[in-house]
């Protein structure tokens, strides 16, 4: 398996500094210039293979069990991230439904309290931007790059528009009215584009990511065609849903991944 810098080289750097052992009594051991040493542990070169098992020969380590545990020591933050952006997920779904109630009441004309309506849409901003985000960190373990660029997309959108909303609650002159249909279009387009990337991939849990796709595809359309929008929310509902499953599933499978005798580890190479 291939490690990168500069995990391999700060796993030389504490195993040497727990033997007690400075960087020239290490070169006595295993015949290399302290330079060498020195550029390998600052991460500065990656080593061939005979020089990383000259090294843990030394150290009286074994190569195998620590490339497992350097693995599952760059799988933890994306773990780590998956459940952020599980979390995040049941907030913004459960936000979501009063952000768009509280929209529809408001260009009716109905009263809604601007702060109570603010405050909503900004949990809706943060919990969506994780809950996004975690989605990304998905895409570090299991590469897609279409994907990743469409949820950075969607995240921007999503930020762009609750700026713009923020800015008609706080002043008369500007109405949400006014741009909505525009806004409807902009999210069509961006879930349409994340649909399509859940397309991209292949013999990933199943049939899975198809079905996400085709379902984030038809909620674009509709949503996009402003006058099937209310009915869009029926597949955009179940793509949602289905995103929070996938996070389910990638926690289950990198948790597993970080085992000593896990086979995983190459899916976790980004």
């Amino acid at each position: 398996m291939d490690i990168k810098q500069p995990e391999l080289g700060k796993k030389i750097s504490e195993m040497r500094k727990a033997k007690g052992l400075t960087q020239e009594e290490l070169v006595e051991r295993c015949n290399l210039n302290v330079r060498t040493i020195q550029r390998i542990e600052a991460g500065e070169v990656t080593p061939r293979s005979y020089t990383i098992k000259a090294l843990f020969e030394a150290l009286g380590a074994q190569w195998e069990n620590s490339e497992q545990e350097i693995s599952a020591a760059k799988s933890k933050p994306v773990l780590t991230w998956l459940y952020v952006g599980f979390g995040s997920g049941l907030i913004y779904f459960f936000l979501s439904y009063f952000d768009i109630s509280m929209e529809v009441e408001w260009m009716e004309g109905s009263f809604v309290n601007p702060l109570n309506f603010g405050l909503v849409k900004v949990g809706v901003l943060v919990s969506f931007s994780f809950f996004t985000f975690g989605l990304i960190k998905l895409t570090s373990a299991f590469p897609n790059k279409i994907l990743q660029i469409a949820l950075w997309v969607m995240i921007i959108a999503n930020a762009v528009w609750t700026g713009i909303d923020l800015i008609s609650l706080a002043f008369s002159f500007f109405k949400m009215e006014d741009y909505y249909f525009v806004k409807l279009a902009t999210f069509g387009l961006a879930y349409g584009f994340m649909g399509a990337g859940f397309l991209c991939y292949k013999n990933l849990w199943s049939n899975i990511p198809q079905i996400l796709g085709a379902l984030g595809i038809v909620s674009g359309v509709m949503i996009f065609s402003v006058v099937g929008a209310l009915f869009g929310l029926i597949p955009l509902t179940l793509f949602e849903l289905g995103e929070l499953g996938l996070l389910i599933w990638a926690i289950d499978k990198i948790g597993r991944a970080s085992s000593p005798d896990s086979s995983f580890y190459p899916e976790l190479q980004s």
